[in-house]
């Protein structure tokens, strides 16, 4: 257990063991949470963080062991007896009501009520506003969630969270969406939250964050807890160790290599988009990708980055015009099936509704992209899918006992791996990766590293969108600022620091 000085704990999780019919995912667990101090909780993906969080707050109700909050055993039924309680959580996995308005989803089930009974939306709104300007979330509180972006459907949710004035606030990968911008406002927040008392579990695979905002680092291994202690004890080298078992190997580099001839090249790339949450206008983009290179992509919130490439992509026909090149052919994308037709692959931004059919197996994911490329007729051999299916699985190192697995039932790790898969399956030449390590741990984003450099020694072109500026200098050959709808900045990978992208990013503010 973390041992905190002179501090009881608001929270103790005592000899907690869970099982989803099959072998332990938690095994006899202690763990401790104490008022005023972040504790970190870190592990790969699949090692039990979640699934104790999800015990302590309510999600999860079957379970061995005991959960003491003050000086008394609970065992909450749902969440709500959770929240009640003063615990509150915030998933890795959006938990957002898609068709319900903002303010809706922050009080979700706990509306005000007028004298005569009936929704108070005057209320409603000036509440909700009240949190979402804590979280400098520019927004209206009447504005149905299904019209926000990612990132500001993540601070809903924190939003939601917050208005509960919890005593516990467990957050699961909360950034996962964030800007470097919206990251600093939120950990202001906790940092506020702590002076008052709160307790904070902090879930996370970015390494940097657990070292700026935690007080606490607990490391779990296959549902086990590993390693624990004070923040200032741990370098980033026993984190991974407790992490994988092993020490942490070589840093990954980016290898230098000799790019081929051009394989994709657009030319006044202009996007209009029309929105609730904000117009997208995008004005005489051109870039070109050499066989061999990763050109990165980098900008602020809002900035444009997703709808760019889902503009290349053929997914907004009408509200994009401009000339693509892909191998020196100037090609014709009027809808997504022309581009897969065309070369073109993207792996988007947020795997769970844009990547994965959640329902469907592991199999028929990995697939999905492929009837348009490799299989035009009506019916897919059964031997080449399996043959295919088999082949990404072993190049992959996808972890699935079965291709018929649910592939919600995989870490979030090997679920990207299996979107990546999917897209590498229709045999692109022009590889677009939005966001690649979002919400996966610290192993398998260095696979996911790996196996980008791979596919550029490869002869692929790849575009690399990442809101991690590490990642896009540490991957990129080449990096490209977007801001105020134009790329303000095209610099080699020699003359990139953080600096001059920032500088680039913030130029038209």
């Amino acid at each position: 257990m973390v041992e905190s000085t002179q501090l009881e704990p608001i929270l103790e999780a005592r000899h907690i063991s869970k099982s989803f019919a099959g072998p332990l995912v938690l095994k006899d667990v202690n763990f401790n949470i104490y008022p005023g101090k972040v504790t970190a909780l870190i592990g790969e993906n699949g090692a039990g963080k979640s699934t104790l969080m999800k015990i302590l707050s309510g999600v999860y109700t079957d379970y061995e062991g005991q959960v003491i909050l003050g000086n008394d055993p609970v065992h909450f039924d749902n969440p709500r007896q959770a929240q009640e309680a003063g615990i509150s959580i915030i998933l890795q996995e959006l938990n957002v009501l898609p068709n319900l308005t903002v303010a809706e989803n922050i009080f979700l089930g706990r509306e005000p009520e007028t004298a005569y009974g009936t929704l108070d939306k005057r209320k409603l709104n000036k509440d909700s506003k009240r949190y979402l300007e804590r979280l400098n979330l520019q927004i209206r509180p009447d504005m149905r969630v299904s019209s926000l972006k990612v990132a500001q459907q993540q601070l809903v949710e924190i939003a939601g969270a917050l208005s509960y004035d919890a005593k516990i606030l467990i957050m699961d990968e909360p950034t996962s969406a964030l800007s470097e911008k919206e990251i600093e406002i939120l950990f202001e927040i906790i940092r506020e939250y702590k002076k008052q008392g709160g307790a904070v579990v902090y879930i996370s695979h970015k390494l940097e964050e657990l070292f700026e905002i935690s007080d606490e680092i607990v490391v779990m291994r296959d549902g086990k807890i590993v390693d624990t202690g004070h923040t200032e004890s741990f370098d980033r080298n026993r984190i991974v160790k407790g992490m994988v078992g092993r020490e942490m190997g070589k840093a990954f580099s980016r290898r230098k290599l000799e790019y081929g001839e051009e394989v994709f090249h657009v030319s006044d790339f202009n996007l209009s988009l029309k929105r609730e949450t904000g117009d997208c206008i995008l004005n005489n983009i051109s870039f070109s990708v050499q066989r061999g290179e990763i050109v990165g992509i980098f900008g602020l919130m809002g900035a444009g980055r997703t709808e760019l490439l889902e503009g290349l992509f053929g997914v907004f026909p009408k509200q994009s015009q401009g000339t693509i090149f892909i191998e020196g052919q100037q090609v014709t994308i009027d809808s997504v099936e022309q581009a897969i037709r065309a070369g073109m692959a993207l792996v988007p931004e947020d795997r769970k509704t844009g990547g994965l059919f959640l329902g469907m197996s592991v199999s028929q994911n990995l697939t999905l992209a492929t009837l348009v490329s490799r299989f035009p007729g009506i019916f897919v051999p059964e031997t080449s899918e399996r043959e295919l299916v088999a082949d990404y699985i072993e190049k992959l190192n996808i972890d699935t006992p079965s291709p018929q697995k649910p592939i919600n039932q995989l870490s979030g790790g090997n679920q990207q791996k299996v979107v990546i898969s999917k897209w590498l399956a229709t045999n692109p030449k022009i590889l677009f990766l939005d966001e690649p390590t979002r919400g996966i741990d610290v192993n398998a984003k260095r696979e996911v590293y790996e196996l980008t450099n791979q596919l550029a020694e490869e002869g692929k072109g790849i575009v690399l969108v990442s809101s991690e500026l590490p990642e896009i200098l540490k991957l990129s050959d080449r990096i490209l600022v977007l801001a105020g709808g134009t790329i303000t900045a095209d610099m080699d990978r020699s003359e990139a620091t953080k600096e001059k992208i920032m500088h680039a990013a913030i130029l038209n503010r």
